[in-house]
């Protein structure tokens, strides 16, 4: 008997094995890969990362990712927005992007822009930059929100993850490569007051996110509204 021709004694599966048959197994983005190799629960966490902006950004008609990487986990918000942009600063990640069947036909594209160097033409309704504020040199943070504000609407809203300064104790060494700016949550939110209205800063602890001491945080997440640069 051929592969083809077996059913699952289940037949609530049977539509899961038609879809391998349609479309073909689910391809990892690079980075998504190697976190499932190396430590497979970050998917996890970093899902649920997405999953609050995605609740966040709920019904949002124009919303903006800064720092797509290679896009994998980006399709949790596109879930709950009407249009998705999807941006980095490396070119190299946008092969990435053009792989993966699940956005052919979607309102989604992938552009490249820095915005440490200029804002973004277009203005959105909501931006969210996850593991990204922490790259950034601390000399060049001022320039890289202003952008952010300026790309957005008046009434927009940005939402901000990184590790936070208390959790490099204990990160690996290849997690910490390219950390220059990582930040207790009091720094975050003051270094964010000034480009927005209200700053509403989140502690998070592996897949758990919550208003807890954010000393004990191994991540924070900053949810600003109200930009005051245009």
């Amino acid at each position: 008997m051929s592969s083809e021709q077996i059913s699952p004694i289940e037949s609530q599966y049977k539509q899961h094995f038609n879809d391998i048959k349609k479309y073909g197994p689910e391809i990892l983005g690079t980075m998504a890969a190697a976190r499932w190799r190396n430590d497979p629960k970050l998917l996890g966490i970093t899902l649920s990362r997405y999953k609050f902006v995605s609740k966040m950004l709920k019904d949002f008609n124009l919303v903006l990712e800064i720092g797509a990487g290679d896009s994998w986990f980006s399709r949790v918000v596109l879930e709950s927005c009407q249009k998705l942009v999807l941006s980095d600063f490396d070119p190299i990640w946008k092969a990435d992007f053009s792989k993966q069947e699940f956005y052919k036909g979607t309102n989604t594209e992938y552009i490249i822009h820095n915005f440490v160097v200029e804002r973004h033409e277009t203005k959105y309704d909501g931006i969210y930059a996850l593991d990204v504020l922490e790259h950034i040199k601390p000399s060049e943070q001022d320039q890289f929100l202003q952008n952010v504000c300026r790309s957005l609407n008046q009434e927009g809203v940005a939402i901000f993850g990184m590790p936070s300064l208390e959790s490099q104790l204990y990160a690996s060494k290849s997690s910490k490569e390219g950390h220059v700016n990582c930040q207790s949550g009091e720094q975050l939110r003051e270094g964010l007051k000034k480009y927005f209205e209200n700053v509403f800063i989140f502690s998070m602890s592996d897949e758990v996110i919550h208003t807890g001491f954010t000393p004990m945080a191994h991540y924070l997440i900053a949810l600003c509204v109200a930009p005051k640069y245009f």
